[in-house]
């Protein structure tokens, strides 16, 4: 009997769609098998195939949330640049805007009024908590410390190297030499556009004490910046330690941990409350802008902070469930990579001051990045993988005769015997 390729392909489909089994290249000995063994629909179903539906359920997750952090992220900084051009001391109120937001969508949709019973214990999410508000409000507080949008971006890309030091010092995990030389790098990378950001400051003045006393401030209070970051970069990276060992313990729920990630530390804006509402009335009295699919008018700063709010929630709702399916090693790839392109468009469509040196230092961290991750191996590996699946496919989908190969349903579960005694 002869395969046919039409033949094959349409059994392809078929058997993929039986009993939620999905065909691969994997089952090409299976599909054979069946095929020319005429099975009807009923036989087909009792045929055990390679089962990789979770495994494929699994990848599809990863990707979709790959795509969510991209286009929510990166979405994300577009607004979040336009909200400080305007109102460059308004990140207090734009960190309350973004929790309480989730807080209130995960109570209805996720908690549905504290209705549903918590999985991951409270403890752990004190914790998780108290990580992620003071990661989020330093971060924040940068943009008072004369810290530009691009360096921001560049210095938080140091979250590899961070992730690397803490899994050695916490989970006690060993890297070969290409990662310690892709972390060295990354940190050359970052110093580099560290150094030259900071030489760009008017520190030197005129000789009036006045304006020199006033750019060594800046310089002091640009370092304070600088600090403030580092304690945002590893205060991060723990966290994403921390988030793979507590779904490991307590199974994937980023629904649950999302929703409480942002509603307990939401007493800890109270402090803040004053500064959150003055920068609320300058947001009101920015100028407004028509809305054509609502009709109505928004002040600009109000329709910039709305959106925040929107693309942060996609951003890290994806960022979540990405840690529920990957190593937090992965996690911090996939957003050291969505920091470089978001790099990228602030320098370009914002026109952000950028030199010869920041490309250099961007560059460093490129190359480290692409080290790290080991793209050129897994790159040759792929192509040597497809050129095994051709050969495999010419093997199976030539018009070359085949044997014919005896087929016997599968036993029942109240049948005694057993196959292989036939």
């Amino acid at each position: 009997m002869q395969v046919r390729k039409n033949s094959f392909r349409e059994l392809f489909k078929l058997i993929g769609k039986v009993n939620g089994y999905e065909a691969r290249s994997a089952c090409y000995h299976n599909l054979i098998d069946v095929f020319n063994s005429r099975l009807s629909f009923k036989e087909m179903g009792k045929v055990k195939f390679l089962s990789v539906s979770p495994t494929l359920d699994m990848q599809l997750k990863a990707v979709l949330a790959i795509c969510g952090v991209f286009l929510g992220c990166c979405s994300n900084v577009v607004f979040l640049e336009l909200i400080v051009r305007f109102d460059p001391a308004a990140g207090h109120l734009v960190t309350f805007s973004q929790f309480f937001f989730i807080a209130i969508h995960g109570l209805i949709s996720t908690s549905k009024f504290f209705s549903v019973k918590r999985i991951i214990p409270m403890r752990d999410y004190a914790i998780l908590v108290t990580m992620f508000y003071v990661s989020t409000v330093c971060n924040n507080y940068a943009f008072n410390f004369n810290i530009p949008m691009p360096l921001l971006m560049i210095f938080r890309s140091g979250s590899l190297m961070a992730n690397l030091i803490l899994g050695i010092l916490i989970l006690n995990k060993k890297y070969d030499l290409w990662k310690y030389l892709s972390v060295i790098l990354i940190t050359i990378g970052i110093c580099i556009c560290t150094i030259v950001s900071g030489m760009s400051l008017d520190i030197k003045g005129d000789n009036n004490s006045r304006d020199k006393d006033y750019g060594f401030s800046m310089l002091f209070w640009w370092c304070i910046g600088i600090g403030m970051l580092t304690i945002s970069l590893f205060v991060s990276a723990r966290m994403g330690i921390f988030q793979e060992v507590l779904f490991k313990k307590n199974g994937k729920h980023p629904d649950e941990a999302l929703f409480y990630a942002h509603l307990l530390p939401l007493p800890g804006f109270i402090p803040l409350l004053s500064n959150i509402l003055d920068h609320a009335s300058i947001a009101f009295q920015s100028s407004p802008v028509f809305i054509p699919i609502l009709a109505i008018e928004m002040p600009i700063q109000v329709l910039y902070i709305i959106g925040n709010m929107l693309t942060q929630f996609l951003c890290i709702r994806s960022v979540y469930i990405l840690t529920t399916e990957c190593s937090s090693l992965t996690v911090t790839l996939v957003v050291t990579l969505r920091k470089f392109a978001s790099l990228l468009f602030s320098i370009f469509y914002f026109r952000n001051p950028f030199t010869s040196y920041h490309w250099l230092g961007t560059l460093f961290v490129f190359i480290g990045t692409v080290i790290f991750v080991e793209i050129i191996p897994k790159i040759r590996d792929s192509c040597e993988t497809r050129k095994q699946m051709k050969t495999i496919d010419k093997f199976y989908l030539d018009d070359t005769p085949r044997v014919h190969v005896s087929y016997k349903p599968l036993p029942q579960d109240d049948e005694k015997h057993n196959l292989d005694d036939n």
